[in-house]
């Protein structure tokens, strides 16, 4: 009966150790992946292939799914028949 508690304390013990150390790296990886960027190197950051819109072509090629299909998906463009004249 001792034995079990023991046991059963024991493996806790390990449960509680094996969170921490999670936690620690966790917060390791956390910390580490903060950068300051340098002003020279904040050219790159508004680079056009950047940015998380469409560009023209996707664009266009959503614009004219829309129009064959006679739906709109998740890009907020027009709706309506499949004829284009909306």
């Amino acid at each position: 009966m001792i034995q079990e508690k023991s046991a059963h304390l024991n493996i806790l013990k390990l449960k509680i150790m094996y969170r921490k150390y999670l936690l620690y790296l966790f917060l390791l990886v956390l910390l580490n992946s903060c950068v300051a960027v340098k002003s020279y190197e904040k050219q790159y950051l508004s680079d056009p292939d950047m940015k998380l819109t469409a560009n023209k072509i996707e664009k266009f090629e959503n614009n004219a799914q829309v129009y064959r299909e006679a739906a709109s998906g998740a890009n907020g463009g027009k709706t309506g028949g499949g004829c284009g004249c909306n």
